[in-house]
């Protein structure tokens, strides 16, 4: 739609820019008659004959000017008409392709649909296939693990592919498609087959396993069941498929009839239109003659005031331009504003954005430690089981031990009873085989434990390291236990050798053991307790682990919902984004209609200036032509005869007159639009105003509402940073408490081992061991409390968090909230917009329409002031002429110029009716091509009737059939529940019908899926680059229809065959007869249910039946009209085909003016019309055909229906349907036989038309028939030469042949002469053999000799031949060229008879010797060519020969290749058998491995087994020798202890069961957890991939904005290129006819260069030949020329017109340049004014600003003064302190030395003592001597007298430091620093003068203090006072006045002296900084060094 209005208005635009050239002289003209009217008023002349002299002279002039305006006028409508059946072609010709194009997206968005519902029809085929060969393997295998585990894959695949599909498919957007949909459409073909093939071999893969699974034991009947099913499914599918189908077909009928619906009210209103405009017309030009006659009358007053009214409103104009100009430059900065806001609110996205991301990771981190815990935890578990193992296994060694204790007590009791020494030898007997039993007995046992611990290690090993340590101390316990074993062992060994302490020894052992034993339970029940408390302590540490989990969980909860409403958050903003584009482009379109309706406000000044201009030049004429005729009246005294012709004359300047006072009048009416245009600018000028205020508002609202949301952000930081510390904190908590966990696991362990160590110590061990146990718990408890105390803490900080979380949720409500009322606002504002585009276009489109109202008056009036030139001229042309005759003798005058006269009227009048002969044929020529255009257009409507009603019937018929599939499914799906209920009572089928559930879901959103992206956008805006894309698809699809036709047939064969309808009713047989069979199995409590759903099963059976019966007929029906459909499609595109056909003849017929074409083209179109009549009686005939068909159908479907009585209503309602199907054919045969009866009329007008161009075209035919046999004769010797070259190539190679055959028998000959002269060497021969042999040896040369010049011979034959074939070549090339020259002179004749010839033969002439000296020339090159073609067939040969060599090695180089491949597919096909050989391979070794482990297991039953054996076997044998020996009751109680054995040894084996078990248990739970883990992964994919998604469509939307923009601009862009395209078709059309030129010229060259190849070969007998040839082609190029010069001079002309328009063009754009030029300027100046009154403003602001700081300057002037005096005296006070202190030492100084020499120890005082003499100036010798006397006296008395003189003086103390209360054992020089640090710190800070209130630009922060840093300026702002030394300076250089740091940044604010540093007038010390390392000694003497 676009496009084609894009279409008109550019057309529109061309012809109004064509016209623009004529406004201007058509301004002028009124403006000049003005003038000439005006003059006329003014003139009186006294004379009558000068006034005939002024009238006769205006009347010349007015006929020249008529005369070329009527020139002029002609011209462009010729130009506007062409223009106009350009324009009316390519609209056509872009519907059609249009129409093409959007058929066939249609067709293949129909294809990709099919495609779609086949892969889900094989994707359902490929889950039942798999759910049936699961049924068979479940009924093989008893394994129940396997099924769900498939049946989720299956799901899961189904899930994910359709979740795919629906993800990349999307809808129909508006009325165009882009490059990007092809692509798309292309991508989503190639994924749909590559998922069709998957699901092939998927469904091949699941078919092979239902073949594999079924087993030969089987009965038939399962397998017919399954093959039943199998039926059933593929049933469904097919079902299925059709019914997606017939939606789809429906879903594009309805877009279709959508399309046609607006392509038919577009032409509606496009002839309404343009009816409007040709009524205003009208009624304009009805005005103008109505208010012609009057105008005349009016006076120059009036004419002077509309002349001021004008320039008023030109004024008024300029002005109202320069305010737009203003408003548009506000609009601009608004605009500006706008866009920086929008960069601000996109930074807080992108900040949004961030913090969703920091919360993603949170939350990531969050799991990741939730997880780890959760592993934690499970290791703990795994501790605690290996923990019960071991207390199980130490029990049970101590009750072995217990059991060999009392066997040990009980052989004492022996020993003391017996006094025999032979009874004690028998009792230790017994006890070494009892203790060499318990031996083996704790060996086994220690094996069994081993093998058990490696068991668990390997276990461990598995998922952790640390638990190899236990399996370590296991072992260490066991190695404890066999040392103990061993150590009693050596006690029995010794009960050996001495029997009789055994006694006493047992006796000890007995106490010791009743001890050991009661504190071992004692320890027992303590240890019991401590564990039942750390269980509970366990458990509740447990329970507060979970809580606090499930806080945490709620917490991450509660952040998901806060991250849900930040995206929701972000999502409104997005959509405040796109408000505030929409209100921007809305801005931006008003903006341009401001613009355009200023534009139109400059053409129509332009227009008035033009008028103007025009206006005095017809004046300047005027005047001119009055000039003439007074001089004509001098000397036409004798013209009164030819006073009536300018009687005439004069009437005809009357309506001039009263043509040019309508024009006035228009030009009135235009002023009057002007102002009304005006007033309606004003008009929209306020609402643009009040449009921008709103845009202020809410502009200031959005800063509101960032303003809080930036607010909310920072609130949010706060929070999430509040979060974020107590997650760490609670992480450090849990890292303690897992810290404690594992140091608990430790002590348990060591306690253990405690225990264990236990048993070998005495009592008192024990008894420590005891404490230290007591001691354990204790600490245990202390940590427990802890725990406790940090579980509240935990508590505690959860509330914290929850509450900030409940204050963020209501922060966050408060913020949607918000979000909300701005939403309300916005399509408030939105509506506001919509109202104001709307008020806008309506006045835009009422502008619009008058301005072209006007441009189509003045166009008419342009016409008219051409045709008054025209006329103007042919008067100027005969006034000259009547001069001429005037000029001669008078007598003769009267009758010649009476002739001429005459004769120039007949001529004149003949011209006219040759003139309006020529308009009426091109009326009838635009008449016909118009009727031609209408029938063409019926035709197309009636076509789209026909098929949208065709598709109606479809759908019609498609929603019956698929009401009936609905029923069908639902039955089938009742009795698919019905089996599954039924079985779930008789077995476990449950996952089945889960699956099918699932499977059902999953098809029901398939089709969601699918019906809701089956939209799609069909307009065409790139017609070309669509055309590739779809011939791609074209290719593709034909490929997937194939495969689509070979289902359809399957299906159509699978619904017809009647043997299916026989299986059909046994599967219904069958079914009830297993309904039947399942209720005997069924309960008593659901057999009522039971029979009740049997009896619906039986209903529904006998209905399906019937409505079965009647699908096979629809379905037959269906495709019927399948069928019927492609072929009307054919039809269609056939019809279309012919319409292209006749709009291109219709074209030619426009453009053409030789008769022959037209002629030829008139009879095309006969033969298409009649072709496509035909082609309608077809198709009435088939549609008649298909009515009797349908209704006989009907008729068979309702006596199937009476007979089975089931659907009688549907079939009635089919039948009223097919009836009204009839209906609607019967009026679509109507219309088409109105169409037929309308070409039979236009056909009969086309022969009529035609009878006159008939003789034209037979005598066209007869030249065309010539040149016809010409070029077949050409071709015939050109397919002999072929022959003949052919031929000559054969002999050739037989002649090698030959040849190498005669060197062959040339070195034979040589052999055996070589071999004969041997022989006559050996033997004297005569002479006459020799010769003999001579002349055998030299016959060979003779018959090569003989046969060459035969060779040669049939050479020259060959060249004879063609040296003829040349000459009939030469001889049809001249026919050829004479009948080419016949037709050119013709033509050339027929376009210059008006035109003169001589001149063209005297140019054709000079051309013609030019063309002589070329063709000498070119035939000098002609021979030098032919030495070189003489020299290239030489190479040539050479070449061959060089090829039959190549052509020999790549036929040895192709058969090599073969070999090559057939070895490498050799190898091949070996790979691949070694390859399934090592498949095989693996499989055997993976039974061999299953087979293997199932060995290993019954090994170790079997070694046990074999242990249990050996066991009772040594029992046996020890019963045996009791036996022997004779004591009965000790092998009673060795039985006994067997027995007791073997009831531990099954213990034991319980216990590893036990063990194996719980192991089990683990590795089941460890696989659960697995799965979950793996679950909430998939869960966070999904939601990546939903916030992907999102963000995408996001992404789209925005993209499709985007795209809509670009697409305005491109459209904006596709109209200029228009107006531009159209602007050079004017240039392209003589350019073609220069390229025509140039083509035959490149035609003649071509012709030149083959009869020169063909020279060239001839031999040097033909040069008379060549020479008659040469001159032939002169002729022709002497002739070509001349039509060349012809062309040239029809090319100057059309330059000459082309260069007039293009003036006229130049001068329109400079005089629009020089107004926007001035416009411009305006402009600028009022810029200036504006700037000047702003900078006005803030130099007034500035005076004052600069007046008040004057005045503080002077105050604080007064204030400087003030303080220099007192700082000149200060430093005068300074000056003279350093003059007097110079050469003293302080006294302060002094006094800390005295001071500190005391308070140093005795051993450090000489050090202090030195110090100060260096301090003093005194040698080391005085030092030295005063060290000595010091040792002997003291320090007193020099003391005393060094301070005895002195006076004292007031000191300022310095302040008591911290460092005075040290201990007096730190030196002298350590103190002394730190006194030296403590005074180098300023007491207070310099006074602060309100100088420094004035800041300089480089002045430091108000932080810094002035008196902080010191005097050399090392120490900064920041440093602490203690780092900075100036050791011994004194006070007036360590606490300066002045900051002498920042005198640098302070000495360019002025030389005042508090910025100038004292350092150069006063003694400092450098800074040296000390280390706290360094000791004082070091520092001093550095110091003093320096």
């Amino acid at each position: 739609m676009s496009s084609w209005l894009g279409g008109l208005g550019s057309g529109l635009g061309q012809s109004l820019g064509q016209v623009g050239g004529s406004l201007s002289s058509f301004t002028g003209q009124i403006s000049n008659f003005t003038k000439d009217i005006l003059l006329e008023s003014a003139e009186e002349v006294g004379d009558a004959a000068s006034e005939l002299h002024v009238s006769n002279s205006r009347l010349q002039e007015l006929e020249t000017s008529y005369a070329t305006q009527k020139s002029e006028h002609e011209r462009l409508r010729r130009i506007n008409a062409e223009l106009e059946e350009k324009l009316e072609a390519a609209e056509i010709q872009i519907k059609q392709q249009s129409v093409e194009y959007r058929t066939l997206l249609q067709q293949k968005e129909v294809e990709i649909s099919h495609l779609k519902a086949r892969q889900s029809s094989l994707q359902e085929e490929v889950q039942k296939l798999q759910h049936s060969s699961q049924a068979a393997t479940s009924s093989c295998f008893t394994d129940a693990a396997v099924l769900p585990v498939t049946t989720a894959a299956t799901t899961t695949t189904s899930s994910s592919f359709l979740h795919r599909s629906s993800a990349v498919h999307q809808g129909f957007h508006g009325d165009e498609v882009d490059l990007s949909d092809v692509l798309w459409s292309q991508q989503e073909i190639n994924r749909l087959s590559n998922e069709v093939h998957r699901l092939e071999a998927d469904v091949a893969h699941w078919r092979r396993v239902a073949q594999a699974s079924k087993l030969p034991g089987v009965d038939g009947n399962g397998d017919q069941g399954e093959v039943l099913k199998m039926q059933r499914t593929i049933k469904e599918l097919r079902e299925e498929m059709a019914r997606e189908v017939d939606e789809h077909q429906h879903e594009l009928a309805a877009l279709q009839d959508a399309q046609r619906q607006k392509m038919a009210e577009i032409s509606k209103r496009h002839r309404e239109e343009l009816a409007e405009y040709e009524e205003r017309i009208e009624e304009l030009e009805e005005q103008l003659q109505s208010e012609g006659g009057n105008v005349v009358q009016k006076s120059t007053t009036v004419q002077d005031s509309k002349l001021q009214e004008l320039q008023s409103t030109i004024q008024s104009l300029q002005e109202e331009a320069e305010l737009q100009r203003k408003e548009y430059r506000d609009l601009l900065a608004r605009l500006e504003e706008a866009e920086h806001h929008k960069a601000k609110i996109e930074r807080e996205k992108e900040e949004a954005n961030a913090e969703n991301a920091e919360l993603l990771q949170n939350y990531s981190r969050l799991q990741k430690s939730v997880n780890e815990l959760q592993d934690r935890v499970q290791e703990q578990e795994g501790k605690s089981m290996l923990k019960a193992q071991h207390d199980n296994e130490i029990q049970a060694l101590k009750k072995a031990l217990a059991g060999a204790e009392k066997e040990m007590a009980r052989l004492r009791s022996l020993s003391e009873s017996g006094p025999t020494e032979e009874v004690e030898h028998a009792d230790i007997l017994e006890l070494n085989t009892i203790i060499d039993t318990l031996r083996k007995e704790k060996e086994e046992m220690e094996r069994e434990k081993l093998a058990l611990v490696e068991r668990l290690t390997l276990a461990e090993e598995r998922h952790r390291a640390e638990e190899s340590k236990g399996a370590v101390e296991l072992s260490q316990e066991i190695s404890d236990l066999k040392s103990q074993l061993d150590r009693r062992e050596q006690a029995l060994k010794q009960a050996h050798l001495d029997i009789e302490t055994l006694s006493t020894e047992l006796e000890e052992l007995d106490k010791q053991n009743q001890e050991a034993t009661q504190h071992l339970i004692a320890v027992k029940d303590q240890l019991s307790l401590q564990k039942t408390q750390a269980e509970a302590e366990e458990a509740r540490l447990q329970s507060d682990l979970s809580s606090s989990l499930d806080q945490r969980r709620t917490l991450q909860l509660e952040l998901e919902a806060q991250g849900e409403k930040l995206s929701q958050s972000a999502f409104s903003l997005n959509e405040l984004h796109m408000a505030k584009q929409q209100l921007e482009t809305t801005v931006k379109e008003l903006r341009e209609k401001l613009c355009k309706s200023q534009d139109l406000g400059r053409e129509l000044r332009q227009e008035s200036s033009d008028l103007k201009r025009a206006l005095q030049e017809k004046e300047t004429e005027l005047i001119a032509l009055r000039e003439e005729l007074s001089h004509s009246g001098e000397k036409g005294n004798e013209l009164e005869g030819h006073r009536k012709v300018l009687e005439a004359k004069d009437k005809e300047i009357q309506d001039l007159r009263t043509e040019l006072a309508e024009m006035k009048t228009s030009f009135e009416r235009a002023v009057s639009e002007d102002f009304e245009l005006k007033i309606e600018n004003r008009n929209l000028k306020e609402e643009s105003t009040q449009a921008l205020d709103k845009i202020d508002s809410l502009e200031r609202q959005i800063q509101d509402n960032q303003a809080s949301l930036s607010r909310m952000s920072l609130e949010k930081d706060t929070r999430i940073e509040a979060l974020k510390l107590e997650k760490s904190q609670l992480e450090s908590e849990l890292s303690q408490t897992e810290k404690q966990l594992s140091d608990q696991t430790k002590q348990y362990q060591q306690t253990i081992d405690e225990l264990t160590r236990a048993r070998s110590m005495d009592a008192s061990a024990l008894q420590t061991e005891h404490e230290r146990m007591v001691k354990l718990n204790q600490e245990k408890d202390l940590t427990i409390a802890e725990l406790r105390r940090e579980i509240e803490q935990m508590v505690s900080d959860h509330k914290d968090t929850s509450e900030m979380l409940d204050i963020t949720v209501a922060g966050q409500n408060q913020l949607t909230e918000l979000l909300q009322e701005k939403d309300a606002f916005a399509e408030t504002l939105k509506a506001q917009a919509v109202e104001m585009q709307q008020e806008l276009e309506s006045s835009v489109l009422r502008v619009t329409q008058e301005c072209d109202s006007l441009r189509r008056s003045v166009e008419e009036k342009d016409k008219q002031l051409g045709a008054m030139k025209e006329e103007n001229s042919h008067l100027k042309e005969e006034i000259d002429r009547l001069r001429d005759q005037q000029s001669r003798p008078q007598l003769l005058s009267e009758p010649r110029t009476l002739d001429i006269i005459t004769e120039l009227e007949t001529e004149v009048n003949q011209l006219k009716a040759a003139r309006d002969q020529l308009e009426e044929e091109v009326q009838a020529l635009r008449t016909v091509s118009e009727e031609k255009q209408a029938t063409a257009l019926q035709s197309q409507h009636s076509l789209q009737m026909l098929q949208s009603e065709l598709e109606q019937a479809r759908t019609r018929h498609e929603q019956s059939s698929l009401n009936y599939e609905r029923l069908i499914s639902a039955k089938d799906e009742e009795i698919a529940l019905l089996q599954s209920e039924v079985e779930g009572l008789s077995t476990q089928g449950q996952s089945q019908i889960q699956s099918v559930d699932i499977l059902q879901e999953d098809k029901t959103q398939s089709l969601n899926g699918e019906n809701g992206n089956e939209k799609h956008d069909l307009s065409k805006v790139e017609i070309e680059k669509l055309v590739k894309g779809i011939r791609e698809k074209e290719t593709e699809i034909n490929q997937l229809n194939e495969k689509n036709l070979s289902l359809t047939k399957q299906l159509d064969q699978l619904v017809v065959s009647q043997n299916e309808l026989g299986k059909l009713s046994q599967m219904v047989l069958q079914k009830d007869l297993e309904i039947q069979a399942l209720h005997a199995r069924v309960s008593g409590g659901h057999g009522q249910d039971v029979m009740f759903l049997q009896q619906q099963l039986q209903a529904y059976a006998v209905e399906r039946e019937q409505v079965l019966a009647v699908l096979n007929e629809k379905t037959r029906e269906n495709s019927q009209l399948r069928s019927d459909y492609h072929r009307i499609m054919d039809i269609v595109a056939a019809k279309e085909a012919a319409l292209l056909k006749l709009q291109q003849e219709n074209q030619r017929l426009s453009t053409m003016s030789d008769p022959s074409g037209s002629q030829e083209m008139f009879r095309e179109t006969i033969q298409n019309l009649s072709r496509i009549i035909r082609e309608k009686d077809i198709e009435i005939d088939a549609l008649t055909q298909k009515c009797q068909t349908l209704v006989s159908v009907l008729q068979a479907s309702g006596a199937n229906d009476s007979v089975s009585g089931g659907s009688g209503g549907v079939s009635s309602n089919q039948f009223e349907e097919l009836l009204q199907e009839r209906d609607t054919l019967k009026q679509q045969v109507k219309k088409m036989e109105e169409w037929k009866q309308q070409v039979i009329t236009t056909v009969r007008n086309m022969q009529h038309e035609s009878a006159q161009l008939q003789e034209e075209l037979l005598r066209l035919q007869g030249q065309v028939s010539a040149d016809s046999d010409c070029s077949s004769k050409l071709s015939v010797d050109y397919a002999r030469l072929i022959q003949s070259y052919e031929q000559k190539e054969k002999k050739l190679g037989l002649l090698n042949q030959e040849l190498a055959q005669v060197q062959q028998s040339i070195s034979q000959l040589s052999s055996t002469k070589d071999v004969l002269l041997g022989k006559l060497g050996s033997v004297n021969q005569s002479p006459e053999v020799s010769a003999a042999i001579a002349t055998q040896a030299f016959d060979p040369p003779k018959l090569k000799g003989a046969a060459l010049p035969g060779q040669d011979e049939s050479l020259h034959q060959e060249l004879q031949a063609m040296q003829r074939t040349l000459a009939e070549k030469e001889s049809m090339i001249r026919t050829l060229q004479e009948n080419n020259h016949r037709l050119s002179n013709s033509a050339s004749l027929s376009e210059s008879e008006q035109r003169s010839h001589a001149e063209e033969l005297k140019q054709a002439r000079d051309k013609q010797e030019s063309l002589q000296r070329s063709l000498r020339e070119k035939d000098i090159l002609i021979k030098t060519k032919g030495d070189q073609l003489n020299q290239v067939s030489e190479n040539l040969r050479n070449r061959e020969n060089d090829n039959e060599v190549l052509k020999q090695a790549v036929t040895n180089l192709k058969e090599r290749a073969l070999i090559l491949e057939l070895d490498v597919k050799k190898l091949k096909e070996e790979n691949e058998a070694i390859a399934g050989k090592v498949r095989e391979k693996e499989t055997e070794f993976r039974a061999l491995q299953e087979t293997n482990m199932q060995v290993s297991l019954l090994l170790r039953e079997r070694e046990f087994q074999f242990s249990a054996v050996n066991e009772k076997a040594i029992a046996m044998e020890k019963m045996l020798k009791d036996k022997e020996q004779g004591k009965s009751g000790e092998l009673n109680q060795l039985l006994n202890e067997v027995r007791s054995m073997q009831d531990k040894a099954v213990l034991f084996q319980q216990e590893r069961d036990q063990v194996m078990m719980a192991l089990k248990q683990k590795q089941m739970e460890t696989s659960a957890l697995q799965s979950e883990l793996q679950h909430t992964r998939d869960k966070e994919q999904r939601l990546k991939q939903e916030v992907e998604r999102l963000r995408n469509h996001l992404i789209e939307i925005e993209d499709s904005y985007t795209r809509e923009a670009l697409a305005a601009e491109d459209r904006e862009g596709e109209l200029r290129r228009r107006v531009t395209l159209l602007e050079e078709r004017l240039a392209s059309s003589s350019n073609a006819v220069e390229s025509a030129s140039q083509q035959a010229s490149l035609q003649v060259e071509s012709l030149q260069e083959q009869l020169n190849g063909a020279v060239r070969q001839r031999d040097e007998a033909l040069i008379q030949l060549r020479a008659s040839q040469d001159q032939v082609n002169q002729y022709a190029v002497s002739l070509s020329n001349l039509q060349m010069v012809l062309e040239q001079f029809q090319q100057e002309e059309k330059a000459m017109y082309s260069a007039e328009l293009e003036k006229l063009k130049r001068e329109k754009e400079q005089w629009r340049n020089k107004a926007e030029n001035l416009e411009d300027q305006a402009a600028a100046l009022q810029i200036n004014l504006d700037e000047a009154n702003a900078a006005l403003e803030s130099a007034s602001r500035l005076t004052d600003q600069l007046d008040l700081k004057e005045e503080q300057i002077e105050d604080l002037k007064k204030q400087v003064d003030v303080r220099q005096e007192m700082l000149e005296e200060a430093q005068r006070k300074l000056m003279n302190l350093l003059n007097t202190t110079e050469g003293k030492v302080d006294k302060v100084l002094m006094k800390n030395l005295y001071l500190g020499y005391f308070h140093t120890p005795q051993n450090k005082r000489s050090e202090v003592l030195r110090l100060m003499g260096n301090v003093l100036g005194l040698d080391r010798d005085e030092v030295g001597e005063l060290l000595q006397e010091e040792g002997k006296t003291g320090v007193t008395g020099w003391v005393s007298s060094w301070l005895g003189g002195r006076a004292v003086q007031s000191v300022p103390n310095t302040p008591q430091r911290p460092t005075h209360t040290q201990n007096l054992n730190s030196s002298f020089s350590e103190m002394f620093v730190k006194f030296l640090e403590v005074e180098s710190t300023p007491a207070r800070p310099a006074p602060k003068l309100p100088v420094y209130d004035i800041k300089p630009l480089s002045a430091p922060p108000p932080g810094r203090s002035t008196a902080s840093t010191p005097a050399s300026g090392v120490s900064g702002p920041g440093k602490r006072t203690g780092d900075s030394n100036p050791f011994l300076a004194p006070r007036s250089a360590a606490v300066p006045l002045l900051n002498t740091a920042s005198a640098g940044s302070t000495a360019g604010a002025g030389g005042h002296l508090l910025m100038k540093p004292i350092s150069d007038a006063l003694p400092t010390f450098t800074p040296v900084p000390v280390s706290a390392e360094a000791s004082g000694g070091a520092v001093l003497k550095d110091l003093l060094k320096q």
